[in-house]
């Protein structure tokens, strides 16, 4: 995360406590959203709505697919034609694999690989084109100097190029047709709200609108402000109400970018909605087009040319996404392939020691609190299930069977979670463990007892995770419990890594062996 100049972290909107007139710290707004704000963000598709491919990974996909591309018809070529003429393969691969790899730099160097340009097939077309000559050109430029005209057969060397460049024209003819079909169906798109109103908000409007090829999507302004500097329309986009608004409507449709219009001087008030949104899985950005004070360029990014100061980002993004959703289906599937004799018997020992179904479904929350069903195996008696957990279980609990006890104790009531993993995506292997809806310690809220609470829901929950290892799981029957399993959550979240979900991974037997407060 990259703070901007003001030095806003996370610690610093979760402790900045003074901000608030009556000393508290500042919570999501528990007033039912506005009807109109709901019937918006359904018609928007709701919370779970596809997200947008991300433009890093889309980028990255061409350059590795441009790669094979180049080398697998150096490759065809080369057997074709030359295999039977001559021994030399490994100076031919040698020389694919270099020219292909310097290719892909420089197609990189030219501000080639993007999304912009990949909708843009003449202009970058040709840039791509250059590029493939040049590289050429050099390297036939070093077959000279090294004295290696022998050792290349001059056709291939022709025909690659001219079959190399007519299958990457091809090939980026064939990309914008899908690019453009993703944007007509809004998959390339970043659905973007504006904070703030009056004339810097219309001047940030206006330089989106002036962009020809842009993945911004605007969907309306939210302003603290009911005076004239907050108008009800800002370039011909609703005011569509105010952060507490925000944050409700966050959690009923998919927001991709926040972009605030306020000045960096504006220190107190940027901390007062931050400390609203942060718990949001959203990226949080700061205008800088109209700011007095110039930083160096590398200082911003940009939002098509406008450039913008990081605040928050998402945790887990780009090809972290991909990494760790192919992390948990390769090693859930392979998890759920290796315990299902456990499963069996657990299965059979549930059926066999009360009356009822062997699994049942609960209710809790997951990614942006979303509301998910998750599987375990029963552990009461049938009679006295307890769906929305109103009495959490306690040590001798005798609602509990004599089978669950022992699958409680052990969090082997959670393995018919790999199927949630697995087969609907709705949990992680490694995450904040989802809580059930509505629960509550010491007779209080969780989001009620916790500042932040709702931050944890930034990724999606998961079977075990860092405060279920370091021992806090089970009951939570005092404040100090909810409290310390959040901030291990967060930090989970703040430190993710591949590594850090396998080392959660390996070192949860050894937790649960360990555990006293589970029942």
């Amino acid at each position: 995360m990259t703070s901007p100049p003001g030095g806003f972290t996370p610690d610093d909107i979760r402790r900045s406590k003074s901000l608030d007139p009556m000393g508290q710290a500042a919570r999501p707004s528990t007033r039912p959203p506005s009807p109109r704000l709901v019937a918006l963000a359904e018609a928007m598709g709701g919370p779970q709505s596809r997200p947008p491919y991300s433009p890093v990974v889309l980028a990255g996909v061409v350059r590795m697919v441009e790669f094979v591309l180049l080398c697998a018809v150096g490759f065809l070529i080369h057997e074709v034609y030359v295999a039977p003429l001559s021994d030399s393969s490994v100076a031919y691969v040698a020389m694919i694999l270099i020219v292909g790899a310097l290719s892909i730099i420089g197609f990189q160097a030219v501000h080639a690989n993007s999304v912009t340009a990949f909708r843009a097939p003449v202009t970058f077309g040709l840039r791509v084109a250059a590029v493939w000559t040049f590289v050429f050109l050099a390297a036939l430029a070093a077959i000279f100097f090294l004295k290696l005209e022998g050792t290349f057969s001059r056709v291939w060397l022709l025909s690659w190029y001219g079959i190399g460049l007519a299958a990457l024209l091809l090939e980026r003819g064939a990309i914008s047709m899908v690019m453009r079909h993703m944007s007509r169906i809004g998959r390339l798109d970043r659905r973007t709200v504006i904070v703030g109103g009056g004339a810097p908000a219309e001047s940030l409007l206006t330089a989106f609108g002036d962009q020809s090829e842009t993945d911004v999507r605007i969907i309306g302004v939210f302003d603290d402000r009911d005076d004239d500097r907050s108008p009800d329309v800002v370039a011909g986009y609703p005011k569509l109400g105010n952060i507490d608004d925000l944050v409700e409507f966050a959690r009923h449709t998919r927001l991709d970018l926040v972009i605030f219009t306020l000045p960096i001087t504006a220190e107190q008030r940027l901390l007062q909605m931050l400390r609203k949104l942060w718990v949001l899985p959203i990226d949080i950005r700061l205008a800088a087009h109209i700011n007095k004070l110039r930083f160096r360029p590398r200082s911003y990014s940009y939002i098509g040319s406008v450039p913008v100061l990081d605040v928050f980002d998402k945790p887990i993004a780009d090809w972290d996404v991909v990494s760790k959703w192919v992390f948990d289906r390769l090693v859930g599937a392979l998890a759920l392939l290796v315990l299902s004799p456990v499963l069996l018997v657990i299965a059979i020992a549930v059926k066999l020691d009360s009356k009822g179904p062997v699994l049942f479904k609960q209710k809790r929350h997951g990614f942006n609190n979303e509301i998910i069903e998750v599987f375990k195996f029963r552990s009461m008696y049938v009679d006295q299930l307890d769906y929305v957990v109103s009495k959490q279980v306690t040590r001798g609990d005798p609602r509990v069977t004599r089978v669950g006890r022992f699958i409680r104790r052990t969090s082997l009531d959670e393995l018919p979670q790999l199927f949630n993993v697995v087969f609907w995506g709705n949990l992680s292997l490694v995450g904040p463990r989802p809580h059930v809806v509505h629960a509550t310690a010491a007779d209080r809220a969780y989001d009620e007892v916790v500042d932040g609470y709702f931050a944890r829901h930034r990724v999606r929950p998961g079977i075990t995770g860092w405060a279920q290892v370091n021992g806090w799981r089970g009951e939570t029957d005092t404040s100090d419990k909810i409290q310390r399993r959040v901030e291990h959550d967060l930090a989970y979240i703040e430190n993710w890594s591949i590594f850090f979900d396998l080392y959660i991974l390996l070192i949860t037997p050894v937790a649960l062996v360990k555990a006293e407060n589970a029942y």
